[in-house]
Parts: structure tokens; sequence; C-alpha cells
């Protein structure tokens, strides 16, 4: 299919963006180990490498951009006491609470809990992880990191750490937007935060249901110097190449980052 030739515009989401046939497409893990479980695995183990280093404890993490997923908080969840998760759609927050509330119909994301579990040294914790993030994600709200406060008109307490994957680069037309939209989301940290990125690299597009989404074209050297630009020291960065033949999207590879506000940032 097509890549967009235009830049997927937030409206569009709100609109067309089907949560369900999105996670079908991108994280059943349970039927091919290819594609979409390649893809997930990579992310996983990036995400329980990052939350793994020192200092990425606290009381509050806020997920920007969480989508329709939990994978990104599995190994967060560990660390910290509350979490505050913020999507622009609609659905996508539905979609989340229906997991949340475990209700009938929800997405089944037993495959991958047990996948962070195994990662984590014990694959049989996967009941109790559930019900541990279940427990810990105390808010779903709307959010556009776009707008100076993401979050308005609700003011968040400041966050330990923010995390954001594969968010950002949906979201924001061009460089300028994502330097802006990181400037943006950092108002929601603590000074002395941590940031935690899973960024999509070299990629312009990714497509499901036969809907095609735009993809901001990203290299690991602009994502970087984006984050320093918002007020943070890059602590750890780590790109890794995606190699699967994947027509789904035209992604190059993964970045894995996590970066400090600078305590004395306004």
């Amino acid at each position: 299919m097509e890549a967009p030739a235009i830049f997927t515009e937030a409206e569009f989401y709100q609109r067309n963006f089907d949560p369900q046939e999105y996670l079908k497409a991108f994280y059943s893990m349970g039927t091919s180990r290819e594609g979409a479980s390649a893809f997930t695995m990579q992310n996983l183990r990036i995400l329980h490498k990052m939350f793994s280093l020192d200092g990425l404890r606290g009381d509050i993490l806020i997920d920007v951009g969480c989508g329709p997923t939990i994978y990104q908080l599995l190994s967060a969840c560990e660390h910290f006491q509350e979490i505050i998760a913020l999507d622009y759609t609609d659905k996508n927050r539905q979609e989340l609470e229906k997991w949340l509330k475990n209700e009938a119909g929800a997405f089944d994301w037993e495959p991958v809990v047990k996948y962070v579990c195994e990662l984590e040294g014990d694959r049989e914790k996967w009941a109790e992880k559930q019900e541990k993030l279940r427990k810990k994600v105390k808010q779903v709200l709307k959010c556009d990191v776009t707008k100076a406060n993401p979050t308005g008109p609700i003011s968040l307490p400041p966050a330990d750490c923010i995390v954001s994957t594969l968010c950002l680069e949906g979201a924001c037309k061009d460089l300028a937007t994502f330097r802006s939209a990181l400037r943006n989301i950092s108002t929601l940290l603590k000074p002395g935060g941590h940031l935690v990125m899973v960024t999509a690299l070299g990629d312009t597009y990714y497509t499901f249901n036969k809907q095609a989404f735009s993809c901001l074209c990203l290299q690991k050297h602009e994502v970087e110097e984006a984050v320093v630009a918002a007020g943070f020291e890059v602590k750890f960065s780590e790109a890794q190449p995606y190699t699967v033949d994947d027509d789904r999207m035209d992604l190059k590879g993964v970045l894995g980052l996590v970066a400090r506000r600078y305590p004395s940032a306004s």
C-alpha cells in the first residue's frame, strides 16, 4: 500500500484510526514470530533495558501518546507508583480503559506480558504484572502534544518520568513541530526527571486495515538534538536496525533514548 503523500492530521486520527485493527496488526504476538512479533519484541527489549537503568524510579510516570497499548508500561510499572496515560484520540483511550477494567472484548496482551516477564526473569509472574499495571494506571486523559499545555485545561502533578513511544513522529508534521512538541511535553516533568522515548527512524508511513498514516522521517542525530534543545541531557541512546521485510511500513530502525531534564530548567 502506498504511503500518504500528505501529513495525517489529528482529526483524521480521531475519525479513522481503528485501535482494534491497529492492535491486531502490530501487537498480536501469538500468530507468527515475524512482522508483528519482531517489531513488538524489539521494542519490549529496548524498554526493558532503559527501565533497568539507574535513576529511573519515582512516584509518577506519565505516558504521552499511549495509543490503545500497554506494552510500553510493562517494564515501567515496576518502578513507579502511579501512572497517568495520555492520548489524543477518544477511541484509543476507550480501548485502553476496556483493558484496564478487564472488560470482555479487550485486546489480549497475555503473550506480550509473558515476554516481558521472561525478560525480567520469571515468565510465570505475568498475571501478577497485569494486575499491578491495572492498579497503577490512575487516569487516562486527552492530550495534544502540539499545545503548550498538552493536557489543558487539566494540569497534572509534575512527573518523575515521561515515557513516549512511537507518538511524536506520528503527531508532528515536520522537525520544527517535533522540537516544539518535545518542549511542550517537557513541561509535564519535574526538573531532574527523566524522559524515555522509543522513536521510529527513517519511517515515512505505516499502514493497517487499508489505511495509511504518515510518519515524520527522523534520523538518530535529529532526535538527540531536539531532546537537548528541549532542555535535556541525553543519558542513553541506542539505535537498532529494523531488518524485517515488512510491507506495512518503511521503518529503518528504532531509537531507544533516555534523557534527564536539567534541574535548573524553568
